[in-house]
């Protein structure tokens, strides 16, 4: 299964400007900014996590906790109706504000915790499960690989597992560190594209035929 990986390492062609997360990050967002962009992205597209996270941004400027504190929480789950769940995110992004404020987080307090200590400390946030730790730590350059669900679709499907921590390891065993996050998005846009959940674009996947659940034509 290991040359799955390189086939499709080879074949996708990374569109990082479709991903919420490493954009926010990499065009200078802080920390915090970071987060609430990936909470926005949790359970809907990146499209509508975008537009949610503009509104913030067009309203705030810089997204800290202290900007994001001093706007009431129903002016919140206007700006963010885009991405959905909004009532509920609105909660957990004012709570996410507290929680920062209260326990000093910085980039280089995760950083020098180490994934594992910071992975504990980020989930211990509200709103904040496995994959958006692994999300922000991966983005601050930390050895994780998030697991979506387009992820363990396609896991499901090779036969590496269906477990988030056995999914997440066996990629990590295939790839050097600096790699894991632009593989993990990679997989996650061959998700999209080819390796779809329902009609899978099998005839034009790069690994065919080898692949344990490749369906052929007819």
């Amino acid at each position: 299964m290991s040359e799955f990986v390189e086939l499709v390492d080879r074949y996708v062609r990374l569109r990082l400007e479709e991903f919420i997360a490493p954009v926010v990050w990499r065009e200078g967002g802080n920390l915090f900014e970071t987060l609430v962009a990936v909470v926005l992205s949790q359970n809907t597209s990146d499209k509508n996590a975008f537009k949610a996270f503009q509104n913030l941004k067009k309203r705030l400027g810089s997204i800290t906790p202290e900007s994001l504190r001093g706007i009431s929480l129903g002016e919140l789950e206007e700006l963010i109706k885009p991405a959905g769940m909004y009532r509920q995110r609105a909660r957990y992004l004012k709570a996410l504000a507290d929680a920062f404020i209260t326990l000093e987080i910085t980039p280089e307090k995760l950083v020098k915790m180490g994934a594992d200590a910071a992975r504990k400390l980020l989930m211990g946030l509200p709103g904040v499960g496995r994959k958006t730790a692994d999300v922000v730590l991966v983005n601050l350059g930390l050895p994780a690989f998030p697991v979506d669900t387009h992820i363990t679709r396609i896991a499901k499907r090779w036969g590496v597992g269906s477990r988030y921590e056995d999914i997440s390891r066996w990629f990590m065993e295939q790839l050097q560190k600096e790699r894991y996050l632009e593989f993990h998005l990679k997989l996650i846009q061959f998700g999209r594209d080819i390796c779809k959940a329902r009609k899978p674009r099998c005839e034009e996947c790069p690994i065919g035929e080898r692949c344990p659940s490749f369906k052929g034509r007819g």
